[in-house]
């Protein structure tokens, strides 16, 4: 029996706002869509964070046992600048800056996405369609809305025709917008373009002559809209309906909303079950952006070039930090919150490497079979990572527990232990145990340890000045001692 058949996964839908239980349209298979890059530059780092987000969702889906279609794109046809009605191709414009083929930039691009997210241990989606390999099928599309009356030619340009869709459907049924306001914040743009109305939103463009990636089509040489493409290949690899399509908040709308309008006109039902948005990231508690000069890069990250780090980070490192939040919240990026990250993520490591060393005992004085199912509940929860860490820290406890003899555990016990804390770590949440200084802080643990039983034994003797001058000392050090009913345990202060 699959795993998901015991399992309760709850899934926050854009669409209605709410968790709603999952239920994939056929049984035991998922269809999920991700809108991939554009790729005429190198990936940044929130393009890291969703792809990482819909890397946890694949991995956890795929660990319930679900037969699992990924399909992700890669925008190479290019499109204009904000997705504006004239300006430059950002693809042709790079490799006009660049004097390069735009299929150049385009392959360039790719390999650094590709190269970036395989040092993130990302698991490559199932299918990678790119746009200009769907060019047929765009046009095909197009035909069919037309037919359909819900899009017009003007000039060689085919617009999408808003208020008439929006007739029988709700264009803005994702982003809960009103048509009626979008038409009231645009309506002095009325008669500035070849489009009926301002709302109408570009199904083909007719390229100028020195627009430079161009194809033949029925209304005459041009390149197709940007939202066009992934209505086209999700619907061609996922269906006329499928369950999961995600990408980042930004893309709500215009972008996602004009998808389900598209796949809506198109085949007469709305595409996607399951709508899922990634959150932005700020860094030291600003927006991220080139032209602030407050941003980063992920190979700055990696290898600590950049003036608001104090150190490199491995990309696990860095993918853990990123998963300390839901993928839904806002996370802000900064050298002290990396450097905690790493503090912890060795932590981890060091426990798990513990497993193998532990004493088993005839009984257990902890219910692990519990603590499992809450490793579950927390993803099943909106694939709610940062609670599932906080469990997986939970076992630290008992592994150190059990290790210095404060708690019993069975050998069941510390099997079910090792199997969910390997497959919670490295099959869902994608770490990877790197050599680090693990060794050193595992040798390190030991000595504070044995400075403890020490100050233990002269406290027991009523030795109070050797036991504070203990305490002291390694306070000196930054260790902070911490007295309990259970024992001593210390924190290092960074």
């Amino acid at each position: 029996m699959a795993l998901y058949e015991n399992q309760d996964l709850k899934i926050y839908n854009s669409l209605t706002g709410e968790k709603e239980t999952f239920k994939p349209i056929t049984k035991g298979h998922v269809g999920m869509y991700v809108c991939g890059p554009t790729v005429y530059n190198k990936v940044h780092l929130g393009n890291c964070r969703t792809f990482i987000s819909f890397d946890l969702v694949f991995r956890y889906l795929k660990h319930l046992g679900y037969k699992v279609r990924y399909v992700r794109n890669i925008t190479d046809a290019g499109h204009l600048e904000n997705d504006a009605e004239e300006g430059e191709d950002r693809i042709a414009k790079k490799a006009r800056l660049e004097e390069l083929e735009p299929m150049e930039v385009v392959q360039m691009y790719t390999v650094d996405f590709h190269n970036t997210l395989q040092k993130f241990n990302n698991i490559p989606p199932s299918i990678e369609p790119t746009a200009t390999g769907h060019i047929v099928e765009q046009i095909e599309t197009i035909k069919k809305i037309i037919d359909k009356g819900l899009a017009y030619e003007s000039n060689g340009n085919v617009y999408f025709d808003v208020l008439k869709y929006n007739e029988n459907e709700h264009y803005g049924i994702l982003s809960k917008r009103k048509l009626e306001d979008l038409i009231a914040n645009t309506r002095e743009l009325a008669g500035q373009s070849h489009k009926k109305n301002p709302q109408d939103f570009a199904l083909w463009k007719k390229a100028e002559p020195q627009h430079i990636m161009r194809w033949p089509s029925p209304w005459g040489t041009g390149f197709p809209g940007w939202h066009l493409e992934c209505t086209v290949m999700s619907s061609k690899y996922l269906g006329e309906e499928f369950d999961i399509h995600g990408g980042g908040m930004d893309l709500k709308f215009p972008h996602h909303e004009c998808e389900i309008a598209q796949g809506t006109a198109a085949n007469g039902k709305n595409p996607v079950r399951y709508w899922m948005h990634a959150n932005m990231l700020t860094l030291n508690g600003k927006k991220m952006a080139k032209s602030t000069g407050n941003n980063i890069l992920p190979e700055e990250l990696f290898s600590g070039n950049s003036d608001k780090l104090s150190k490199g980070f491995h990309p696990s490192v860095v993918r853990f930090f990123m998963l300390q939040a839901n993928y839904r919240s806002v996370l802000d990026f900064s050298d002290e919150a990396l450097l905690a990250a790493e503090k912890g993520f060795d932590r981890l490591m060091q426990a798990i490497e513990y497993l193998d060393t532990l004493s088993t005992s005839n009984s257990s004085d902890i219910d692990i079979n519990s603590w499992k199912q809450s490793c579950y509940d927390a993803m099943n929860d909106d694939f709610n990572s940062p609670v599932l860490i906080a469990q997986l820290f939970e076992a630290v406890k008992h592994i150190n527990a059990c290790k210095h003899h404060k708690i019993k555990l069975t050998a069941n016990d510390i099997s079910v232990l090792k199997a969910t804390m390997n497959a919670m770590c490295f099959d869902v949440l994608g770490l990877e145990h790197f050599e680090s200084d693990s060794n050193n802080n595992e040798v390190q643990d030991e000595l504070i340890q044995l400075l403890i039983e020490l100050r233990n034994e002269a406290r027991a003797n009523k030795d109070f000045a050797q036991s504070d001058k203990i305490r002291d000392q390694l306070k000196a050090m930054n260790i902070q001692l911490k007295d309990t009913s259970e024992g001593t345990t210390y924190d290092i202060i960074a």
